[in-house]
């Protein structure tokens, strides 16, 4: 057997099999054709193996060529203690009954990676300090959605939802046929509200029609927009009181007074900025990493991350299907980019794991099996039993060593932000 080196991550072995060597693989191919064997005389099944030979035999040995390659191929990849990736390719094959096989096969193998520095990576730490104004804003949410409503007849304050037509006009004021939409309702709370037709409406009443022009933006290009709004309807918002009644109400009990709330929303909205801290933590080591080291890519662990991507939207869909508008073949052309860095990402923690002797133990799996079952409910031994036999389980905990030990190493830095980005 030769190997040729097409590429960093792509080889064609040229295979060579004698007659004496081939003469095993087609043996089981005779007797594998034997039960399906019909001659006159004979039952099904029962044709002597020497008739099948010399009736069949060419046939038979033609057709069994295949998975004689396939044979013959993954015997040599062992014996060479090579590793291929993804499914081979046959390029070429010969077979000269009674003399000679030889084929070309191509596979992938994973890239030869040579660890650049992986300890000491400088990263920030975005830390935010919860303000006083993020509570108000989460007390100010709460009571909002625990509210209630009465119409009245016209608007005093920005707590109000009007309700009407919102009619669209061209620039003269004459109204767009079938641009018509009826029924709209406005809250006039809303921070998300365009301020023109929050201050078109600041003193609407029941009845009136009032008049708004506004930018309208659609990607980069941006257009006046002129409304006209019949108002049908007008809604005071009533907001409860932020007391101790309201908590134990929205917490079903388990919270009991306002200032114990406003305590928890704290340490909950604190715990919330660290871990988005530490997770822009751990993104900027895997991207500092990932462009730090330059090497190729087998197109198998694309198309297999490519092939999650399009079975997670599957999953997400009604029925398991894909959605019937769904371009399955744009999708992956838009998703390629993502996944290659995914490629790349994990070939890169395999390296590091392998040089720093990082494996999952089975104390790694039982601690995952006792933190899951606190948070499910569900009985550790159930958990631990299911985990021993996941490998999804044993690669998650794996890629959460590997970074902890990447972050334990890294040179981290914090920055004070007042608005953090959230992803």
């Amino acid at each position: 057997m030769n190997i040729n080196t097409l590429s960093e991550v792509l080889q064609e072995a040229e295979i060579k099999a004698s007659v004496d060597e081939l003469q095993p693989h087609f043996e089981r191919a005779y007797e594998d054709y034997r039960p399906k064997a019909e001659l006159r005389g004979f039952r099904k099944g029962k044709v002597p193996l020497g008739m099948i030979k010399k009736i069949y035999g060419e046939a038979i040995e033609y057709q069994s060529l295949d998975d004689v390659a396939g044979e013959l191929y993954r015997q040599a990849m062992a014996e060479r203690n090579i590793h291929p990736i993804g499914k081979p390719s046959v390029t070429d094959m010969d077979f000269k009954r009674g003399e000679h096989f030889r084929f070309k096969i191509q596979y992938e193998v994973k890239p030869v990676i040579e660890l650049k520095k992986y300890k000491g990576i400088a990263v920030e730490k975005p830390v935010h300090r919860v303000t006083d104004a993020e509570i108000e804003s989460e007390v100010a949410h709460l009571r909002k959605i625990n509210s209630s409503t009465t119409d009245v007849g016209s608007v005093t304050d920005s707590f109000h939802i009007v309700t009407g037509d919102i009619q669209e006009l061209d620039e003269t004021g004459t109204p767009l046929i079938g641009k018509k939409t009826p029924n709209t309702r406005f809250d006039l709370s809303d921070d998300s509200l365009v301020k023109e037709i929050k201050d078109a409406l600041s003193h609407a009443e029941v009845g009136g029609a009032y008049r708004a022009t506004f930018e309208s933006r659609h990607g980069d290009h941006a257009h006046p927009m002129h409304v006209a709004i019949s108002v049908s309807k007008v809604e005071k918002v009533n907001l409860p009181v932020f007391d101790d009644a309201l908590v134990k109400k929205v917490t079903s009990d388990k919270v009991a007074t306002a200032e114990e709330f406003l305590q928890k929303l704290r340490a909950d909205l604190t715990q919330y900025w660290e871990e988005q801290a530490e997770r822009s933590v751990a993104d900027g080591i895997a991207a500092t990493l990932v462009k730090d080291h330059d090497f190729a890519i087998p197109e198998s662990i694309v198309n297999s991350l490519l092939d999650a991507f399009v079975d997670d939207v599957r999953s997400r869909s009604g029925g398991k299907k894909l959605p019937q508008q769904f371009d399955e073949e744009k999708f992956r052309n838009d998703s390629r980019e993502y996944a290659t860095w995914q490629a790349k990402w994990m070939l890169l923690k395999e390296q590091i794991a392998e040089a720093e002797n990082i494996t999952v133990t089975p104390e790694d799996i039982d601690g995952l099996a006792e933190t899951e079952s606190v948070r499910t409910g569900i009985e550790k031994s159930r958990l631990l039993e299911y985990y021993k036999n996941s490998g999804a389980a044993t690669e998650r905990i794996l890629s959460d060593k590997i970074m902890l030990f990447l972050r334990n190493n890294a040179k981290v830095k914090e920055k004070v932000v007042e608005e953090p980005s959230q992803k």
